[in-house]
């Protein structure tokens, strides 16, 4: 039972590995970037196509996926999943994963999942986001994903809820968020 859970969780983490090389590239070779979204191109678009603009290289990646070492992998209406693996540059003094590499990870996943749902010529910005941590990750332990979900989206406020998982499953910090909704300038 056990050597086919191995088998199983091996091939989830190169199933997830493989994608993000595919995106990695993809948004490479479509001139992605670390940068800023440039307001003007954006202005007119769904917040889903700007997300999908980010996916395909048009627009640039946030320049803080570079110093953390994780990347958006899939997004959907409602939702997006980042992916990340923990190294040595993000410890604590002690030797631990840093608290705030779990919750940058979840303001990206549950962030830019409300940004899926927004209609041409709105924003949002995080109200409010509260992080539980449940598991420490390891430098040895292989990727982790963020997944972030919306809850309720509406023209003022905006929630959703986050999880970060392993190949196996098991959860390592989960995340919810208010989000202030805005008419952008």
């Amino acid at each position: 039972m056990e050597a086919h859970m191995t088998a199983a969780v091996q091939t989830v983490t190169e199933q997830w590995e493989e994608q993000l090389r595919t995106v990695r590239a993809r948004v490479l070779q479509g001139g992605g970037r670390p940068g800023v979204v440039p307001a003007q191109e954006a202005r007119g678009m769904t917040g889903l196509a700007i997300m999908q603009a980010l996916l395909e290289g048009r627009f640039p990646y946030a320049p803080i996926a570079e110093t953390l070492d994780f990347f958006l992998v899939e997004v959907d209406k409602g939702a997006a999943t980042f992916q990340g693996t923990p190294l040595p540059t993000h410890l604590n003094p002690m030797g631990t994963v840093h608290g705030g590499w779990y919750a940058t990870l979840l303001d990206s996943a549950v962030g830019c999942a409300v940004q899926t749902m927004l209609e041409p010529g709105f924003g949002y910005t995080t109200a409010e986001l509260s992080v539980n941590l449940v598991r420490g990750a390891r430098l040895d332990g292989g990727p982790l994903r963020a997944i972030g979900t919306v809850l309720h989206c509406g023209r003022q406020l905006a929630t959703a809820e986050g999880k970060i998982v392993d190949a196996q499953g098991r959860l390592y910090a989960h995340a919810t968020t208010t989000c202030l909704v805005f008419e952008a300038r």
